[in-house]
């Protein structure tokens, strides 16, 4: 049986990020994830995580300083001093809260030529200055219907990625919601990526509720990836479609018995 994150820059945002730490305790999830907490002491976010026994398995580096113009900073050409500096912001923001694992969010490059290179240069600077605190560093592949001209489109590329930059603590996120929607075939996908993913997350496909619609059995899914020997947390990584996140919360009851 799966162990469960709830993505917190998803769930309970009427929360502030110490009280959703909370509130995910008290629903049963077994971690924790968020996007962008740079806007929380983090001495205060650590006191929640320690308080509750929750792990932080990872957060973002921010996306930019030109709203829906920006999706990240890690493929972007002249932008190299800013995608370093989100680095280094995410990693220290990470070491002083205990979070396992950093997703460098790639920006959308809209298949510039030279992107890669400098997706790739950000990518090994990042791990370099990971490595010293045993963090990982994550990148994901999202869709171009909800992100269109994100850089990163597909696992593949990912993999070819990761091999390029060479270091042992890069690793794939696989957000079942985004390859579904631009690949599919989910269950042999991750057990052909099985040895590069650092991390995976659900949602339902289209609406990207609560994983218990949609066109993919998860039930299925996560079963098959159980057996393929995954051992780390599924993170919850949806919109809650009720007035409430704990309205919605019954998929992970079903799962669990």
């Amino acid at each position: 049986m799966p162990t469960f994150s709830a993505n917190l820059g998803f769930l309970w945002r009427e929360l502030s990020l110490p009280d959703a730490i909370r509130a995910a305790r008290r629903a049963g999830f077994d971690a924790v994830e968020c996007h962008f907490p740079y806007d929380v002491d983090p001495r205060v976010v650590r006191a929640a995580l320690d308080e509750t026994g929750l792990p932080m398995l990872g957060l973002n580096t921010r996306l930019g300083v030109n709203g829906p113009d920006d999706f990240g900073l890690m493929s972007l050409a002249g932008r190299e001093k800013e995608a370093r500096a989100a680095i280094d912001e995410a990693i220290t923001y990470a070491v002083a809260i205990g979070c396992r694992a950093v997703n460098c969010v790639a920006g959308k490059s809209h298949g510039a030529d030279g992107a890669e290179a400098v997706y790739r240069a950000n990518l090994a600077y990042a791990c370099a200055q990971a490595a010293p605190h045993g963090l990982t560093i994550l990148i994901e592949p999202i869709n171009q219907r909800d992100a269109p001209g994100y850089h990163l489109r597909t696992v593949e590329a990912g993999i070819a990625t990761i091999r390029a930059v060479g270091a042992s603590n890069l690793k794939l996120m696989v957000d079942c919601y985004h390859t579904q929607i631009t690949q599919g075939d989910l269950t042999e996908r991750l057990r052909a990526a099985l040895s590069d993913i650092g991390h995976v997350q659900i949602a339902a496909v289209p609406d990207r509720g609560e994983p218990d619609a949609g066109e993919v059995n998860y039930p299925g899914l996560l079963a098959a990836l159980e057996a393929m020997g995954w051992d780390g947390s599924v993170g919850a990584e949806y919109h809650p479609r009720g007035a409430s996140t704990e309205a919605g919360l019954g998929w992970m009851a079903a799962y669990r018995s």
